[in-house]
């Protein structure tokens, strides 16, 4: 029996399992709502500008029906020279994003928007990391591609599951990289706690 921490249940406005299971391994208790946002993907543009809009459009469309919770919505975006790539539309896609990642550096960023209508309060964050590929064949591509892992991920990788072989390097927060820096969410969870008047006490040294 997992043991959940003393705060309060939150909304996540977002269906991936990949940050439902972050939170439950942190014991953060948390239902999901599916968001009712269309995502702004431009084919250039400010990639963490791009990334922040996203995830607040998404906690506001779940937001204002939930206004006695805190809600949080997310958006990643894998960010080649200023050209964001979001979520493959199919095989072809996904392919053609791999290629275009093979032997390079490229930017992850991760926009976290959290608001809690009752009490006021609002916060965002953009958190950043650095992923380096191999250099990949035509065929290791298409071999990743077939096993239908890129298909529902920005970037057409999952660097927690077989898209691990495909990097090199990463510099930053590895969580990010999956769709949520833990770290940067509890600090703004606490802020949240702190600022409705319920402090986490022991949390900070308290």
């Amino acid at each position: 029996m997992s043991v959940k921490l003393p705060v309060p249940e939150i909304i996540l406005a977002s269906t991936s399992p990949r940050r439902t299971l972050l939170l439950e391994r942190i014991g953060l208790a948390h239902i999901i709502i599916a968001p009712d946002a269309e995502e702004l993907v431009p084919p250039h543009g400010d990639c963490k500008a791009i990334a922040l809009h996203n995830a607040r459009i998404k906690a506001e469309s779940v937001i204002h029906y939930h206004s006695g919770s805190g809600v949080m919505g997310v958006d990643t975006i894998v960010d080649l020279d200023g050209e964001p790539l979001g979520k493959p539309v199919g095989i072809q896609d996904a392919i053609a994003k791999l290629t275009k990642l093979s032997g390079r550096d490229h930017f992850v960023h991760t926009a976290v928007y959290f608001g809690d209508s009752l009490n006021n309060l609002h916060y965002e964050l953009v958190e950043t990391s650095v992923v380096k590929f191999r250099r990949l064949g035509r065929a290791e591509i298409e071999s990743y591609v077939a096993t239908g892992e890129p298909l529902d991920k920005a970037g057409a990788y999952g660097i927690q599951e077989r898209g691990a072989m495909l990097v090199e390097r990463i510099e930053g927060c590895f969580f990010n990289v999956m769709g949520l820096p833990v770290a940067r969410v509890w600090e703004m969870i606490l802020c949240w706690m702190d600022d409705r008047g319920t402090p986490l006490v022991g949390w900070r040294g308290e």
